[in-house]
């Protein structure tokens, strides 16, 4: 298994990353409104600041896990963001019974996802990254 640690750390992070640059990339422009308008409509403060700070964090952190810079503290930060949407965004317990199902599976997906990244925060991202050739 100690042969495969490598390229499984890199696959990890290619799949994560995946879930996040292309979602920060849809915010940008016209999703843009659609995006604060979201936010909004769940009560939080200073949408259009929340927005870009989610664009910034999906895009930003998601390239440095993609690209293995700074893997644990992007991957953390992005863990936080995952279990903060996934209460504020999909919170299941408070909508209607005919959308718990759906709210349920995109909270649990969140908490997955936030696992994996808390599993990569504690053990890094392999040496197949820039933080692994700064280290070799």
């Amino acid at each position: 298994m100690n042969a495969l640690q490598n390229p499984l750390a890199l696959l990890g992070r290619l799949l994560l990353a995946y879930v996040f640059i292309p979602a920060g990339i849809g915010k940008l422009g016209a999703g843009f409104a659609g995006t604060v308008g979201y936010i909004a409509s769940k009560g939080l403060p200073m949408p259009e600041v929340l927005a870009a700070l989610a664009i910034v964090v999906e895009i930003g952190a998601g390239i440095a896990l993609l690209i293995g810079f700074k893997t644990r503290w992007s991957a953390l930060l992005l863990a936080l963001f995952t279990l903060g949407a996934a209460v504020f965004f999909h919170n299941y317990w408070g909508v209607p019974a005919d959308q718990q199902m759906v709210q349920k599976l995109m909270f649990t997906k969140n908490l997955g996802i936030a696992g994996g990244l808390l599993a990569m925060a504690a053990l890094g991202g392999g040496a197949l990254g820039l933080d692994g050739r700064r280290r070799g």
